[in-house]
């Protein structure tokens, strides 16, 4: 391997060094002296990076000057971090995003109603500090036609599901044949207008979504070659039934011949999940999936898993040592769960669920990528330069899970190119695979790709967000460029708004087809014959 990096380095010196500019004043910023690192290629040396026009033109031994520099001495310079799945889509979430690194933010699993997704870019289009994209939302398709829910809140994306879920319909509902076809529908619009693929939150819906249904949502996304992102089906649950919600996703993906990514399967039986992954991967197949490294996750307390019929009476847990309250940092009791769910039931708790020793582990996976499941704290809106003693508490991923990531590397040895391939370029690498332009030219230090790139110390950097204070940026980040701007200097956002949509170009005419009766009503026939005298003692075989 390391003769192999060698030859690498070589050839892709030799061939940058060939665009490096004669004159110096034709870069618009220089990074000179940092530890280069390149994902896909491994490339792995010291060396300064020419940018001009948002993009890497340059990678040399030669010192460079430019317009702007940033000394990266005894920094690593790296592809920009990439998270597919960030709920904090406001501007106050892309400033802490910018303190842990994050360059690209997407959500693949709460998503943004199909008819709005247009609206949601548009309203970010010159003010946002990162790159920005969005699913289309399953959950989001089925409030729209089971609940009625409509209005312009629902241009906020994910956070739009803390209304939305206040009604039942969305969850528990079995759609009829013409409900199921508008909810696809539904999906469809926003494929069309250029979402990035479809996300799911299934396992906040085990009552109201078939197998049909499931499969016909993923169909939609197959039409355009784009993928499903799941809250798999029984997560949370045991080491069987949250196999059993992954095995639904990738048996559909690969019978439709679409890609799919099992979102945060860091839950029991886990090394199951990223054995049938890797395996699907090796076999050329844009399978992918996620983990944060945390031992809690978050959610409302309106999930279905949480109801004191699933959470006690199937698992086995107990309110007092696994679900805690952010805002009093006090565990809840039954009784005080009931009182809070009747009260506000879309309340963001965490929850604990896998032991604490766990989590280094899952960074040293193949093939995996880090999404950190941030959802906003209170205020949910409001200007970026919010002072953030005014936040209020949150799960700590949502400011600092790539901060988190870097620290476990330390500690526990992990290679700094593997923690680079699970921060950025395995995320580029799958979403590219797809199709997607803006991902194919991001998450590499290379020339010609667009200049998403951090710069930070390995020995410094770190997360300081806690369970008691979720809020608290990352620091240790010299710079953080978005493309080709610099965003943050020194732990300190500036008012720079280079950020551009992570997304397809529009479709001019939609691709859903309806789904017959015959196929919405599938499973509830048998499928065969009246008559079984034609049928041959051993099936024909």
């Amino acid at each position: 391997m390391k003769k192999q990096r060698h030859l690498l380095a070589g050839t892709f010196l030799l061939s940058v060094m060939c665009a490096v500019p004669a004159l110096a004043q034709d870069y618009d910023l220089v990074i000179n002296n940092g530890r280069v690192m390149d994902p896909e290629t491994l490339y792995d040396d010291f060396a300064n990076v020419g940018i001009k026009d948002g993009r890497i033109v340059a990678i040399s031994k030669d010192p460079l000057t430019g317009a702007e520099t940033v000394d990266a001495t005894g920094q690593i310079v790296a592809p920009g971090f990439i998270d597919t799945h960030f709920h904090w889509q406001t501007p106050i979430g892309y400033r802490v995003g910018l303190r842990d690194g994050l360059t690209s933010s997407m959500d693949f699993e709460a998503g943004c109603a199909g008819s709005y997704i247009a609206a949601w870019y548009e309203a970010r289009v010159g003010v946002t500090q990162a790159n920005y994209g969005c699913a289309v939302s399953h959950e989001l398709a089925r409030a729209v036609v089971l609940d009625g829910a409509e209005g312009d809140f629902l241009i906020n994306g994910p956070i739009a599901a803390l209304e939305t879920r206040k009604k039942p319909g969305w969850s528990v509902t079995r759609p009829t044949l013409e409900q199921g076809n508008a909810i696809l529908e539904e999906i469809d619009k926003g494929l069309q207008a250029g979402a990035p693929g479809i996300g799911s939150t299934v396992g906040y819906m085990r009552e109201g979504v078939s197998s049909r249904e499931m499969f016909e949502v993923q169909k939609v996304g197959a039409r355009y070659g784009r993928p499903t992102g799941a809250h798999t089906r029984y997560t949370l649950g045991t080491d069987t039934t949250e196999n059993n919600g992954a095995q639904e996703l990738i048996a559909n993906a690969l019978t439709l011949g679409a890609p799919a990514i099992v979102l945060h399967f860091n839950n029991p039986g886990w090394r199951l999940a990223q054995q049938m992954i890797v395996g699907l991967q090796e076999q050329g197949h844009n399978i992918w999936g996620e983990i944060y490294p945390y031992a809690a996750g978050s959610t409302t307390l309106n999930a279905s898993f949480l109801q004191p019929e699933s959470w006690v009476g199937q698992l086995g847990n107990r309110y007092e040592n696994t679900v805690l309250d952010p805002v009093t940092n006090e565990y809840y009791t039954l009784e005080t769960f009931k009182t809070d769910m009747a009260a506000n039931p879309t309340k963001p708790i965490v929850v604990f669920k896998m032991p604490a020793e766990d989590a280094p582990k899952w960074l040293t996976l193949k093939g995996v990528t880090v999404g950190s499941d941030a959802l906003p704290p209170e205020p949910y809106f409001g200007p970026w330069d919010i002072p953030l003693d005014q936040l209020g508490n949150t799960h700590p991923r949502a400011a600092g899970a790539r901060g988190i990531t870097i620290r476990f590397g330390r500690e526990n040895n992990i290679p700094m190119m593997q923690l680079m391939s699970i921060l950025s370029y395995n995320a580029a690498k799958h979403l590219g695979d797809t199709g997607l332009k803006a991902m194919q030219e991001r998450g590499r230090i290379q020339t010609g790709m667009v200049a998403d790139i951090v710069v930070f110390d390995p020995e410094t950097f770190t997360d300081n967000s806690t369970y008691e204070k979720g809020a608290v940026p990352s620091t240790g980040m010299k710079a953080v460029i978005v493309n080709g701007q610099v965003a943050l200097r020194d732990d300190k956002v500036l008012p720079v708004f280079a950020g551009q949509p992570i997304r397809f170009e529009p479709q001019d005419k939609p691709r859903f087809v309806p789904v017959s009766v015959e196929a919405w009503n599938a499973e509830f026939s048998t499928g065969m014959p009246s008559d079984f005298s034609g049928i041959p003692a051993d099936g024909g075989n």
